[in-house]
């Protein structure tokens, strides 16, 4: 197994670890894109999120904000530091600033799309934003929001939009 293939299968597996599925990304992406694509199917939602995850500059981003949670919840860092990740401080921006990274990679559209998930927190992205005793997560939140914002991006420059068949 390669280098990249290893980093990408790690990405899966912390995800997986994390509760987070792809269909569960993908839920959020067809809510987001089923206005402007009506016949637009989870599954479809599903691929755009797998291509979202293919890029080394997202599974650098989703592996670091993982493990970053997973290092706070076993004691790691500085008890100041520990704590402001802990309870998702309101302006500790940095769970944010590593998600623009994801979304970014397809243009304003993602950026928007993150806003937006980001602000109403639904499906997936509401269940880990929920404090649950012993757990942090703090970046993962975010960065499931940025994967879903991305294949939205991704479905929008696709070219996908309503009257296209």
């Amino acid at each position: 197994m390669t280098h990249d293939e290893r980093l990408e299968q790690h990405m899966y597996d912390l995800l997986s670890q994390r509760g987070v599925t792809i269909k569960d990304i993908a839920h959020i992406v067809y809510d987001l894109q089923v206005d402007y694509v009506p016949h637009i199917t989870i599954e479809q939602c599903q691929a755009h999120v797998q291509e979202v995850l293919k890029k080394r500059e997202v599974q650098h981003a989703v592996v670091t904000g993982i493990e970053l949670d997973m290092a706070v919840e076993a004691g790691h860092f500085s008890p100041i530091l520990r704590d402001i990740i802990a309870r998702d401080a309101g302006l500790y921006g940095i769970d944010e600033i590593l998600a623009l990274s994801i979304v970014n990679v397809y243009g304003s559209i993602g950026l928007t799309n993150f806003g937006y998930v980001d602000k109403m927190k639904t499906g997936i992205v509401k269940e880990l934003d929920s404090k649950t005793p012993g757990r942090v997560n703090t970046f993962i939140d975010d960065l499931v929001g940025a994967i879903a914002a991305a294949a939205a991006a991704r479905i929008a420059h696709a070219g996908l939009e309503r009257n296209q068949d």
